[in-house]
């Protein structure tokens, strides 16, 4: 059984739309989406339709809270708490009622056991949608703040678009990066892929290319605030 991790798409349907084709090639059998789904890009709308299409698993991320109820004081510096409101209140104009509810309700972790593998997936860390495990954490931060909630073989998070694989005890840790807003200097988005195979598994960092001019011109044409700055994270594959 193969299944595709993907998270933070930031309303970056493009981007989306690759990715799912890619899925579709590889001849994936599952797809879960670990958060992030629609602010800070161009097309809140068609990403957060896309995904709920897909009717599989999906969890919420920090921005997702964002779009419910607002960036607080505190949780991003103050000097750009401002815009960050603004950016979140254009993200809700496009969006319904139903929507909102939809992100508000989501659950924040999943767990699976396929043939004896467990997989514990979640956006940020297993008890906070805003904490940030780097990749060059040590061994025993990675098992204090990513593995010590369950007992899984894989532990699978987002949050802070800049994938890679480790392994810890025997056990793996992979970060899935960005589809929509990758940070890791590579203009190619980036999804985690579990491949379970009679008692055995296989994990890797998936990467595809999406056209990214049609994007920086959606984000023109829909007069987004704060789009030069966004294009410019988007052109650069860097915060």
């Amino acid at each position: 059984m193969k299944i595709a991790f993907i998270s933070d798409i930031h309303g970056n349907a493009v981007a989306l739309e690759a990715v799912l084709d890619d899925v579709k090639k590889k001849n994936i059998d599952k797809v879960c989406v670990l958060g992030d789904i629609c602010y800070r890009g161009p097309q809140p709308k068609r990403s957060l339709d896309l995904v709920r299409s897909l009717q599989t698993e999906v969890i919420k991320g920090n921005a997702d809270e964002w779009v419910v109820r607002g960036v607080q004081k505190g949780e991003v510096p103050d000097k750009v708490l401002g815009m960050m409101n603004t950016e979140r209140n254009w993200t809700v104009s496009k969006l319904q009622e139903s929507d909102l509810d939809y992100l508000k309700g989501l659950p924040e972790e999943l767990h699976f056991d396929i043939d004896g593998i467990g997989i514990h997936a979640f956006h940020a860390t297993p008890n906070n949608l805003f904490d940030v495990v780097l990749p060059n954490t040590d061994d025993e931060g990675i098992v204090e703040k990513l593995m010590s909630k369950a007992n899984a073989q894989i532990y699978i998070y987002a949050h802070i678009h800049k994938p890679y694989i480790r392994f810890i005890n025997g056990q793996v840790v992979m970060n899935i990066g960005s589809v929509g807003l990758p940070f890791d200097g590579l203009t190619k988005s980036s999804y985690g892929m579990v491949h379970i195979n009679e008692g055995g598994f296989s994990v890797s960092i998936e990467r595809v290319d999406f056209t990214i001019q049609k994007v920086i011109d959606q984000y023109l044409e829909g007069d987004y605030p704060n789009a030069n700055m966004m294009i410019n994270v988007l052109k650069e594959a860097r915060l």
